[in-house]
């Protein structure tokens, strides 16, 4: 009994210091985006346009930035398809994946929504300092309330998503 508590123990503070890891990798890996991109007009792939802080004011939107060339992308594209389909809003941000065409055939192949931005050449990363994918940005009422980077349970992500709410 000694031992299974002590395993049990030492488990949970594992537990804790790779979580207290993993939150210091998304801190430090974070975008940082200003009040100046949030309200800059960005256009979308069918030429519409849009700012970040006008489509987030009535409910939180989930920017996905990934790329057609990220493996980690793959297996996170599916979960923020489903969340999109249960009318969870989301901005999907293609990250030098190719032009509109082939942006949109992968798109539609993954069953990823619309709006999209196709970031040809990685200029909008790089003014928004995004330097991973997948990258997954919460924003409520024109303010980034969540970021977190690399590979997201679904539940993570609906927890951000309530969270921002709050």
């Amino acid at each position: 009994m000694k031992r299974l508590k002590r395993l049990l123990r030492e488990g949970v503070l594992l537990l804790l210091l790779l979580a207290s890891i993993l939150w210091g990798l998304d801190l430090w890996r974070a975008p940082k985006l200003t009040d100046q991109m949030l309200t800059q007009s960005l256009m979308d792939m069918n030429g519409e346009s849009l700012s970040l802080q006008a489509i987030s004011q009535e409910e939180p939107v989930l920017v996905y930035i990934w790329a057609t060339w990220c493996g980690v992308c793959k297996l996170t594209t599916p979960t923020v398809a489903a969340l999109s389909a249960e009318s969870v809003p989301v901005l999907s941000v293609a990250l030098r994946s190719g032009d509109d065409d082939r942006v949109t055939e992968w798109m539609r192949k993954k069953a990823l929504p619309q709006p999209a931005l196709n970031d040809e050449r990685g200029e909008l990363a790089q003014r928004w300092g995004i330097n991973v994918t997948p990258t997954f940005v919460v924003i409520y009422r024109g303010e980034v309330k969540s970021v977190t980077t690399g590979w997201s349970s679904r539940w993570g992500l609906q927890w951000r998503m309530w969270l921002a709410k709050q």
